[in-house]
């Protein structure tokens, strides 16, 4: 499902994964792939529109306490996953899958584990996916942003986010309802 990702796509996506595996979380979500996408900045452009600081969709994320409660005893957090990582999250290592036996379940597989998707996610994907050509980052936050109801939209409106504006920047497809004559 990688293949038609563009490299900085592909790296976000295993960033979220990093993510989700530092938190000790059960699956990749939203939140995961949005914080990566605000550290990352995997678009073709600027997109100066999407002005939210990792830090502040940290705030609503949940990326474990490891990194606290390790700190409580001396120990770098950072410096021990850099050295066990070394290497593991490069993108190619990676690969996203379908299974096949129940169509709805996608694993996000590399060297440091195996994920599912949430179902949000796995959504965010299929959108991303939807129209013909790369997945770029600007797709994938089309992706987060088409379903309401997983939290990317209250999440970058909180942090101050203009979403009119990022959707237009971005290029995101606007469904605007016909009026009747």
């Amino acid at each position: 499902m990688f293949a038609r990702f563009t490299d900085s796509a592909r790296r976000a996506f295993v960033r979220a994964g990093t993510i989700a595996l530092d938190a000790g979380a059960p699956a990749v979500r939203t939140g995961h792939l949005l914080l990566a996408l605000a550290e990352l900045r995997p678009f073709a452009g600027p997109l100066d529109s999407f002005a939210i600081a990792p830090e502040a969709v940290r705030e609503h994320v949940d990326t474990g306490r490891s990194r606290e409660l390790l700190a409580t005893l001396g120990i770098d957090a950072d410096a021990v996953c850099a050295r066990a990582r070394r290497g593991a999250d490069d993108p190619a290592l990676w690969r996203l899958r379908r299974s096949r036996v129940n169509p709805l379940r996608v694993t996000l597989l590399g060297p440091l584990g195996a994920l599912p998707l949430e179902p949000y996610l796995r959504k965010t994907v299929e959108v991303a996916q939807w129209r013909p050509g790369p997945v770029t980052g600007e797709r994938l936050l089309w992706g987060l942003l088409a379903d309401a109801a997983n939290g990317t939209a209250r999440i970058l409106y909180g942090g101050g986010v203009d979403l009119p504006a990022l959707v237009a920047e971005a290029g995101i497809p606007v469904h605007r309802p016909s009026r009747a004559a």
